[in-house]
């Protein structure tokens, strides 16, 4: 009885031990007695009813059976399985003990009976396992509550249960098979299924190896497809956990069933154009899984590139672009979840891919003679949605068919040609024989009579994508011109103007009751986001800027506007920043440093840079990541998901200096990034700019010349003049530049300054008093790299000197020992001559002496000689006479033996003597 002991362990230290002997207790005791000691099978089986009656129905009951019903019942499943009644009754019971009781409130913080009861069930891998058994019967109501039991264990414990299943022998395989079973089997098992997928990774590649595909799709295709119920909803969610971020389940998907019975889900019947929940839950599904296709497998998978680009061209190649087009474009009376959801898989499947943006752009749509280019259909979708989430998923579209497509963006970009006044007045009806420019332009000049700015910052939301990154799109667009809506108010101005023009008609906008209109709280930042992305890196389009001195004092007026949203005071300033860092004009009043003059004048630069960092700790900013996976569609937020509210903008109306939600989707992870770097270049551009305040002047002034009729003396004398005024205008801008240049670098200081714009501050403080010593560094290291070359030189002249001096000793011995032999030499030649001169002859030795000396060690040798020889015959004497004596012994005559021995010896020696 360990299980029972343990979880009145468990109940004792959470209820105290009176709760035992409470009225519940004792009778689900009394009802236990009865099933494990009853003698009548009919009266164990009552007994097995009450039990699970009371269970279901009290708090009470689950909490005593906890502590001591288990091993009773699992004892009936282990040892029972004749008494058919008797196993489903306490499967029934097992299942009411797991679930929660909903009715009865109580605290919460008190537990719950049920989650403890099927925490204390799932750990005994025993029980699993005889639980999964019992799948093999053949009792329809055995197996459907088993699968309960099985299903309600897994929503309390699942990685436990997970766990379990995957050391039980064909675990999965059990459950696999419930897929053939009978129709409610079929469905609860399928249910199973999906908790169990979805994060475990094992049992994915297991049940896919038991042939998921295929039992997947024949059922959605026995259910009827998007037309079917919550079975078809089930399956797709399956579906999605087996390929979710798995390369190697999306290949097999693809390389044995393929698409197509993905696809036929899309397609919508001619005599159906009705959308309950329940299908848009199942299109929800579907487009979620062509999503995870065209995602590929995990990020850190190395072959999730290569099977992301061979999924989006099969799926095109199997017509899937048609079908988004169909749900996002065309099928207008859908429900605003479906055209988003495939508007947004359109976007995931062209981006980054040729081929695909080439079937997009040439994709056309509609039914002769009304038929238009799919991209001018998702243009006015844009101008037109009341939706702003299908505005947001239309523009992703845009922004993913510019992504890195120059001949696209270019394409685009050629038909912006202006439209007469007369056409751009006409009904919005009429434009559907416009081309793409035409209807993008007619939309940013649209409305304006009627002061609503909604269609041109939507138009302005999609010419920035078109502007990004190109500058031969931004070139031609700066040439276009706009006519003003009536002649007489003027000639006609650029595109460009015209949209500071809308920026600054944007923030004097109020509603009827004079309080700031929230819908516009969103126009301002995204014409912002297109002036940014139109003057990045493009020196014409910061002159055209400039031509009005008007759009220099609405940037300046926006930037210190208090009531201005924080992201539309920063993006503001990045603008101003960008009029600075590619500003390439010498002409006086439009030039770098009178730009940064004027700031630091009507601004100051430390307001002016704070709202840098402000906008960085924006919530706009700070909730971009760089990849947001979208949440799983489930049967727990499958209707919230279904029905899309947009937000509500009443409920901004009372906060101010705060940016709409909106943002956040308009304002990617590449564009935060973007304004990131740009934000740091702006500073480094301004202490460029006070280092080097005016750059010279190749004009000289017309003072300088000598005037008619002035003689040398007072021409000369003027020229001092001059050159003495300049010396003071000059140290007038040294000493003014010095104190713009402090001021920089307290930039988010005091007290309510924040650490990171001090440290900002602190590194630009930095880099403006280095630029001095940076000069004097290099200098310096050139002098060192001078001296260090003359020292190796010298070095190297050192050695060589050295080891051509050891050379010369060396030569300089073997010379005085030679001359010292030739002196000795010659010392006794010269003793040699003198004795020959004076006659005298060096005495001979004495020859007698000689010989005598020589024939004594003759006569040594030759005795030494002859006794080593006598030794010899002694020894051989001896060997002769043992030799002898055992000749003798045998019995031979050694006397006849050695007849003729001694004369066959010495004859050669009797004649050699004779001769």
């Amino acid at each position: 009885m360990d299980l029972a002991s343990r979880y009145k362990g468990v109940v004792g230290l959470v209820f105290g031990n009176d709760n035992s002997s409470s009225t519940e207790d004792s009778y689900v005791e009394r009802l236990l007695d009865r099933i494990s000691n009853g003698v009548l099978a009919e009266d164990r089986r009552t007994a097995v009813a009450h039990l699970q009656s009371i269970v279901a129905e009290s708090r009470a009951a689950q909490l005593a059976f906890g502590a001591m019903g288990f091993p009773v019942l699992m004892g009936v499943l282990k040892e029972e399985r004749d008494d058919v009644e008797m196993v489903r009754g306490a499967l029934e019971t097992l299942v009411g003990a797991l679930t929660p009781i909903d009715h009865v409130k109580g605290p919460t913080n008190e537990v719950q009976p049920a989650l403890m009861n099927a925490d204390l069930l799932s750990r005994e891998p025993e029980s699993i396992s005889l639980i999964l058994s019992l799948l093999s019967e053949e009792d329809f109501y055995v197996r459907y509550y088993t699968l309960q039991l099985l299903t309600a264990l897994l929503t309390s414990s699942p990685n436990r249960l997970q766990e379990a299943i995957l050391t039980i022998p064909r675990g999965i395989t059990r459950l696999m098979d419930m897929l053939m079973d009978r129709e409610v089997i079929r469905n609860e098992a399928l249910l199973l299924l999906t908790y169990l997928t979805r994060e475990a990774e094992e049992i994915q590649k297991i049940v896919v190896f038991e042939g998921a595909f295929e039992k997947i799709f024949s059922i959605i295709k026995e259910e009827g497809g998007s037309e079917g119920g919550v079975v078809v909803q089930d399956c797709l969610e399956l579906l999605n956990n087996i390929i979710r971020h798995n390369a190697s389940n999306q290949i097999l998907l693809r390389e044995t069933i393929g698409f197509d019975p993905l696809i036929s889900i899309l397609k919508l019947r001619a005599n159906t154009y009705s959308f309950t929940q329940q299908k848009t839950i199942n299109l929800l599904s579907v487009l979620e899984t062509i999503s995870l296709l065209i995602s590929g497998g995990a990020d850190t998978d190395p072959s999730k590139d290569s099977s992301r680009t061979t999924n989006k061209a099969v799926l095109v190649q199997k017509k899937v672009l048609d079908h988004l087009l169909m749900l996002g474009v065309e099928s207008q009376w859908g429900p605003v979840s479906v055209r988003c959801a495939a508007l947004r898989c359109t976007g995931d499947l062209i981006a980054g891919h040729s081929k695909n943006l080439d079937a997009l752009a040439s994709k056309v749509l509609g039914e002769e003679p009304q038929v238009e280019p799919a991209l001018n259909s998702i243009l006015r979708i844009i101008l037109r949605t009341s939706s702003m989430q299908e505005f947001t998923a239309a523009d992703y579209v845009f922004k993913c068919f510019c992504e890195n497509n120059g001949d696209g963006q270019r394409m685009l970009a050629s038909t912006l040609i202006p439209q007469p006044h007369s056409m751009r007045q006409s009904p919005q009806e009429e434009d559907v024989n416009m081309s793409f420019g035409s209807m993008l332009l007619r939309g940013l000049t649209l409305t304006e009579n009627e002061g609503d700015l909604e269609c041109c910052y939507r138009a302005a939301s999609v010419l920035s994508h078109i502007l990004k990154d190109n500058i031969q799109c931004k070139e031609k667009v700066i040439q276009i011109e706009i006519e003003a809506p009536t002649p007489s108010l003027g000639a006609p101005e650029p595109l460009l103007h015209r949209m500071v023009k809308y920026l600054a008609l944007a923030s004097s906008m109020k509603s009827k009751d004079g309080k700031s209109n929230t819908g516009h709280m969103f126009v301002q930042p995204i014409i912002l986001k297109l002036l940014v992305t139109w003057l990045a890196n493009c020196p014409s389009a910061v002159q055209s800027f400039l031509d009005s001195r008007h759009h220099l004092t609405c940037l300046l007026e926006l930037v210190s506007n208090p009531s201005a949203t924080v992201c539309t005071k920063g993006l503001a300033a990045i603008l101003l920043g960008e009029c600075v860092l590619y500003n390439k004009s010498s002409e006086n009043g439009r030039d770098a440093f009178t730009l940064v003059d004027t700031i630091s004048q009507k601004i100051g630069l430390t307001a002016y840079l704070i709202n840098f960092d402000e906008m960085q700790k924006s919530s706009i900013f700070t909730s971009i990541k760089s990849s947001q996976p979208r949440r799983p569609l489930t049967r727990s937020n499958a209707a919230s998901m279904a029905d899309i509210e947009d937000v509500d903008e009443n409920d901004l109306s009372d906060k101010k200096n705060h940016d709409h939600p909106i943002l956040s989707v308009i304002f990617d992870a590449h564009f935060v990034n973007f304004i990131k770097g740009l934000e740091e270049n702006i500073r480094d551009s301004i202490v460029e700019v006070y280092s080097h305040p005016k750059s010279q002047v190749a004009v000289v002034p017309a003072e300088l010349g000598q005037k008619n009729g002035e003689n040398d003396k007072e021409y000369i004398e003027r020229l001092k003049l001059f050159v003495e005024k300049q010396c003071f205008e000059i140290q007038g801008l040294l000493g003014r530049n010095a104190t713009l240049a402090e001021e920089l670098a307290k930039t988010g200081g005091g007290g309510s300054g924040s650490s990171q714009a001090e440290q900002r501050a602190g590194g630009i403080s930095e880099r403006v008093q280095a630029d001095t010593l940076r000069r004097d560094l290099h200098e310096s290291s050139q002098r060192i790299e001078f001296l260090k070359a003359d020292k190796a030189k010298a070095e190297s002249d050192l050695s060589m000197y050295r080891n051509l001096v050891g050379k010369l000793e060396s030569d300089l011995k073997s010379l005085s020992d030679a001359y010292n032999s030739l002196e000795q030499a010659n010392f006794n030649l010269e003793a040699e001559v003198k004795a020959l001169r004076s006659g005298d002859t060096p005495p001979l030795p004495d020859l007698e002496v000689v010989k005598a000396e020589a024939r004594e060690e003759a006569q040594k040798e030759s005795e030494a000689e002859l006794n080593d020889l006598l030794v010899c015959l002694g020894q051989e004497q001896s060997k002769v006479e043992r030799l002898s004596s055992r000749l003798d012994e045998l019995g031979e005559d050694v006397d006849k033996l050695l007849e003729g021995v001694g004369d066959d010896a010495g004859l050669p020696e009797d004649e050699e003597e004779e001769e």
